[in-house]
């Protein structure tokens, strides 16, 4: 092997190394503090009944192609209608990933004239879509209301004439905060602005039935929801919702859209299944809320963290110490990962504590006493 062909992505890898930013995969093990299936639905007999009986009358495992080929599964369409239907907007689309699907929104939707103003905090995806797309872009300090109506206002001063696109997180994925939706909308309304909102960490948790955060303003003309089936649904996928116009136009220019194959029709049928738990089980959320407030109760007395009142539980405790106090942690029973840079802000490493219904409060004790016994000696 002509070992200088690979010599610069060595030495990035060493350079990382030497940062304590290195990437290693690692499988599972100990208890669930570190995932995103919060109702405990991933492995749930009820999706797993559901899949099964999907392959028994001769559902396929591929889509085999895009959806405007032969991709285009009844299984599909009925997720879709009954998405629409559950979130209460004009139209539903599934995307194969939550991350195809914020990247295929904001390159697709905001037009070449367009101002989008992206909070600083939002995913990754939504920076690779807005680095990617048509629309001239500007990142807001995060959760700063007056912030977003800063850059709209100097951008129409410079001569900005066409339409403004704000993108957001409802529930944010790293700190657990939420977006200040109403005066968000409110602004949006101002300034006849659109806004597109990622409901991925919120959806099937928070707002009426699990609907999520920006429930209340479902139906609108001017709002796009992105709602993950890879998070409390325990499948994979994610749905956009939104007007029809606006869906009908993402069929029609969305190139993630119309060019990948569509995702497995079982897929489809597992969050539309997931869709009826968050109905006929609301228990599971209420359990879930028991654990966010023994959690946050239990961390605050403890530890001193501030609770942030959701499932996403983050303990900043900078970058020297965060790998050693997860991979302690780790080495006593309990998952919990940590994360650094480029993820979340230089200067903010941090243990990233996810609540789930796969542990009970008794778990979460041990979890507490451990974190307290590891803190002390790291």
């Amino acid at each position: 092997m002509n070992e200088a062909i690979l010599a610069r992505y060595d030495a990035s890898l060493r350079g990382l190394a030497r940062k304590d930013r290195l990437r290693t995969l690692a499988p599972r093990a100990g208890l669930d503090f570190s995932s995103n299936d919060y109702l405990g639905l991933a492995a749930s007999k009820r999706l797993g009944e559901a899949v099964a009986a999907a392959i028994a009358r001769g559902t396929p495992v591929g889509a085999t192609g895009s959806r405007l080929l032969r991709g285009n599964a009844p299984e599909h369409e009925q997720l879709e209608a009954d998405a629409a239907a559950f979130f209460g907007a004009d139209r539903a689309l599934f995307f194969g990933s939550g991350y195809i699907a914020n990247f295929a929104l904001l390159t697709a939707l905001p037009q070449k004239g367009d101002l989008l103003v992206l909070d600083e905090l939002a995913h990754a995806s939504m920076h690779e879509g807005a680095q990617a797309g048509r629309a001239e872009f500007k990142l807001a300090a995060h959760n700063d209301v007056d912030a977003v109506e800063d850059a709209i206002t100097r951008w129409r001063a410079e001569g900005g004439t066409g339409r403004v696109w704000i993108a957001v997180e409802s529930l944010y994925s790293m700190d657990g905060d939420r977006a200040p939706m109403e005066s968000l909308v409110a602004m949006a309304d101002r300034h006849q602005a659109f806004i597109v909102v990622d409901e991925a960490h919120a959806t099937g948790i928070w707002g009426p039935d699990g609907r999520g955060l920006a429930a209340a303003c479902q139906g609108r003309d001017n709002i796009v929801t992105l709602h993950s089936c890879g998070k409390a649904l325990g499948a994979s996928g994610a749905l956009v919702t939104g007007p029809r116009t606006l869906c009908d136009y993402l069929v029609n220019r969305c190139r993630p859209f119309i060019y990948a194959t569509a995702p497995s029709p079982l897929m489809a049928v597992a969050a539309r299944e997931a869709l009826t738990i968050l109905s006929d089980e609301p228990m599971r959320r209420a359990q879930l809320q028991e654990r966010v407030a023994c959690a946050g109760r239990q961390l605050a007395e403890r530890c001193g963290v501030v609770p942030s009142g959701s499932q996403i539980q983050p303990f900043v405790i900078g970058v020297g110490r965060t790998m050693a106090v997860a991979a302690a942690l780790q080495a006593r029973g309990f998952d919990i990962r940590g994360i650094r840079p480029p993820t979340v802000p230089e200067g903010t490493s941090r243990l990233r504590i996810s609540l789930t219904l796969n542990v009970d409060e008794t778990d979460i004790s041990a979890m507490v006493e451990a974190l307290v016994e590891v803190l002390a000696t790291a």
